[in-house]
């Protein structure tokens, strides 16, 4: 499949055009979006990147059909573990809850532009110099032996160099004015933590690309389908953000899942620069006779990885122990936030979600409940909550 510069100016067009109705017609009022309008939009987002994926496997074939769904999946998986970092930066930045939407917009569209960058200098090197498939090939198995370290869960993500270096070079304020950038204190002009936040999201997402661009380009050399791979799989994150809330801590596993597709890749890579090897200190420079991962593998290996992690994450009772302790302790945090939201009736879920899982926690099994580090703490922060709900009825 030839893939003309009308078909890639089409391409640009929807993608922009799908960025802008999420801005004027879901985002630019701030509000909280309801469980049924993530899970509409999230569906519409995914059934568009399956119908594409479609369009691609039928007029270019099932070779590229297969790189283009083994792209997306993997892009895909790799944004849901991206979003737990999300989560963490918004909260340490204590995000009003019916802003968050703005901030990932902007992640959203500034991983877009980065990986877009990043997706043809990528091309470029592989084009140019065929041993750059080693550097992805090692790249990718570094970072597979990273997220199998114990991280730290007090890792202050968003407190980095780039925040550090605007908080003392500009004007910032401590508190939120909306979702404005700007806003003005005693008649100055400064900037608020909505600006300060949204760089966090965007210097972090710098970083996912150094990863995700080697990954599925392991997968596929054709630059089209690595863009919209990339493209589709960025699309719909901010309602999966909102789908899934609550349930990302459920995947404990994820982290191994995706540790051993990125070595899979890795592997791949490897394999296929040994392959199209022109290094002159390895066999002379010539080709090495090795066995190539084929595109059918790749797909059937991801999938399969991905389905054995998920089910093994969601049948887990230690899971399921860690998921009601994680998502009691944030719910408790949001509730005795009174920045978290202005809105009544979100503060009155919040508390009633807090409600549901201290019944789960208390019909749970000590040995499972125990194993939680925070445990004490987080039963206390309920506690709190209880008497903090008590005197707002007292008002």
């Amino acid at each position: 499949m030839n893939v003309s510069p009308l078909i890639w100016g089409i391409t640009i067009v929807v993608i922009l055009a799908l960025l802008a109705f999420d801005y004027f017609f879901h985002i630019r009022k701030a509000h909280i979006p309801t469980l049924r309008e993530a899970a509409i939009w999230s569906s519409i987002y995914v059934g568009l990147a399956l119908v594409f994926g479609v369009v691609v496997w039928i007029l270019g074939g099932a070779t590229m059909g297969g790189e283009y769904f083994a792209g997306y999946i993997t892009e895909k998986a790799l944004s849901v573990d991206n979003l737990f970092v999300f989560l963490v930066i918004m909260a340490s930045f204590k995000v009003p809850r019916e802003d968050q939407q703005k901030v990932l917009l902007f992640g959203i569209v500034f991983a877009l532009i980065a990986r877009t960058a990043f997706i043809f200098a990528g091309a470029a090197l592989i084009n140019t110099w065929s041993w750059m498939f080693y550097i992805f090939g090692i790249i990718l198995l570094i970072t597979a032996g990273n997220l199998l370290k114990e991280e730290d869960s007090n890792d202050e993500g968003a407190d980095n160099f780039i925040i550090k270096l605007a908080k003392r070079l500009f004007n910032t304020s401590d508190q939120y004015d909306g979702d404005k950038l700007f806003t003005k204190i005693d008649g100055k002009k400064v900037l608020t933590p909505m600006l300060l936040v949204m760089v966090a999201i965007g210097g972090t997402d710098l970083l996912f690309a150094l990863d995700s661009i080697p990954a599925i380009f392991g997968l596929t050399q054709n630059v089209f389908i690595v863009f919209t791979a990339t493209a589709f799989s960025l699309m719909g994150l901010r309602q999966l953000y909102f789908l899934l809330d609550g349930l990302l801590d459920r995947l404990i596993y994820l982290s191994y899942g995706l540790a051993t597709i990125l070595a899979f890749i890795g592997v791949k890579l490897v394999l296929h620069a040994l392959h199209e090897n022109n290094l002159p200190f390895i066999n002379g420079g010539e080709h090495v006779p090795v066995f190539e991962i084929s595109t059918g593998l790749s797909l059937m290996v991801i999938i399969g990885v991905l389905a054995v992690t998920i089910i093994a994450s969601l049948v887990s009772k230690s899971g399921k122990a860690q998921t009601v302790l994680n998502n009691a302790r944030r719910h408790a945090e949001s509730y005795l936030d009174l920045d978290y939201t202005a809105d009544q009736g979100e503060r009155e879920r919040v508390y009633s979600l807090l409600m549901v899982e201290e019944k789960a926690i208390e019909t749970m099994e000590p040995k499972y409940r125990d194993k939680h580090k925070d445990s004490e703490e987080i039963f206390e922060q309920i506690a709190t909550a209880h008497q903090q709900h008590k005197d707002y009825l007292k008002k």
